[in-house]
């Protein structure tokens, strides 16, 4: 796979690559997966309540403003994997690929095997979100990036996924320099998406996971 740097990006404004019929064949799509993926995971979503709650007591589901589609803000939600108040000081803080002590034991084991990610078929449901897309950043992190990188704006025209081009090649962007890189592969992946791209970007990822592939 060849590196950011090498995939060939326009100059100036970068369009949505799919048109309206594949958009809406993509959204179609989405909801059914993510009612049939609800339902035949509640057994799972059961067992993650359970194991978190059981970890420390705290709540169970952690929620966040990002930004998405359009540029408007939405609650994304997550099984709990750090310690409560683990931003308690009020700055927003990358979370360490590795060895982040604000994380707990269950909650490396979920994020290990992504099921932290289970709660987000809700905001699929719901249209914040799509299967595949751009990750969802939080407003102060956009700001520093976009002090880098103004095109990061172009990546409103989408909503944002559950996986990504980005994550699978990219990995888990915990420095401002991945955070850039994977901007550049999201500018790419906006340009030339289409439903085909996206089924392939959601086969490498269900491969991944159950290889049991940290990314």
């Amino acid at each position: 796979m060849r590196t950011p740097e090498e995939l060939p990006l326009p100059d100036g404004f970068i369009a949505d690559g799919m048109n309206r019929l594949e958009c809406f064949i993509k959204r179609a799509f989405d909801l059914l997966v993510a009612l049939v993926s609800i339902v035949f995971s509640l057994p799972l979503f059961l067992l993650c309540w359970i194991l978190v709650k059981w970890d420390d007591g705290g709540k169970v589901i952690f929620s966040q403003t990002r930004t998405g589609l359009n540029g408007r803000t939405f609650r994304i939600y997550k099984f709990r994997t750090m310690t409560p108040n683990a931003e308690e000081d009020g700055k927003p803080e990358l979370c360490k690929a590795q060895g982040d002590p604000r994380i707990t034991p269950i909650g490396s084991f979920l994020r290990a095997h992504h099921l932290d990610e289970l709660p987000q078929l809700w905001n699929v449901l719901r249209g914040d979100m799509a299967f595949v897309g751009p990750r969802p950043e939080r407003p102060y992190f956009i700001k520093k990036i976009m002090e880098h990188d103004a095109r990061y704006e172009y990546l409103y025209q989408i909503r944002p996924g559950i996986t990504s081009y980005a994550t699978l090649y990219n990995g888990y962007t915990d420095t401002m320099d991945k955070m850039l890189k994977r901007l550049h592969y999201d500018l790419y992946y906006l340009g030339h998406r289409s439903f085909t791209f996206d089924c392939k970007i959601l086969w490498r990822t269900f491969v991944r996971i159950v290889r049991g592939d940290r990314f």
